[in-house]
């Protein structure tokens, strides 16, 4: 490690994620990026954007002190927090992910971002550094989450229950079968 070494940096290296940036898209005008920590507030503005879209009855702006400690730890540990960008340095969406555990924590579009290909192509480069597969816990009434997930391949797996709200989850898996 070297001083001038970045915790952007040192991810990339770990997980040889150097052409990331230069990722080829297939949706034209979006880049992908490790995230930095410059990136930290409008990440959870977008976060509880594209929440309060998915779940208005729940009190998510309370709920960002809990995000931004829960990606610090979770990146500690080894995951990554890739961002979606646009043509203007916007930030579109983000994933996070353990390409060790193949577990992927969080994805999140802006609404005015939907359907732009943005979660498309964040959950390729997931599955791209995660290639043995990938699982996740996925909210039982969130049907454009779970309409999502499906065309993207995932399959149910078991049922479950977020620790956090008590809500009905659905463990997914991709590929589908394993």
């Amino acid at each position: 490690m070297y001083l001038h070494d970045t915790r952007q940096t040192l991810v990339m290296k770990r997980w040889g994620l150097t052409n990331l940036a230069r990722h080829p898209s297939q949706t034209v005008g979006l880049r992908l990026r490790v995230r930095t920590d410059a990136d930290c507030a409008s990440l959870a503005d977008l976060w509880v954007a594209s929440w309060r879209e998915a779940m208005p009855d729940t009190d998510f702006p309370a709920r960002r002190p809990w995000l931004l400690d829960h990606l610090r730890a979770i990146e500690a540990a080894g995951a990554i927090t890739i961002c979606a960008l646009d043509g203007s340095n916007r930030l579109l969406g983000f994933v996070t992910f353990d390409p060790a555990t193949a577990y992927l924590d969080q994805l999140a579009v802006a609404p005015e971002a939907k359907g732009t290909g943005a979660a498309k192509l964040l959950v390729a480069e997931a599955r791209r550094l995660s290639p043995n597969g990938l699982v996740l816990d996925v909210n039982q009434d969130n049907a454009r989450a779970l309409a999502f997930y499906e065309r993207e391949g995932f399959a149910k797996i078991a049922e479950g229950v977020n620790p956090r709200s008590g809500l009905k989850t659905w463990q997914l898996r991709w590929p589908a079968t394993a």
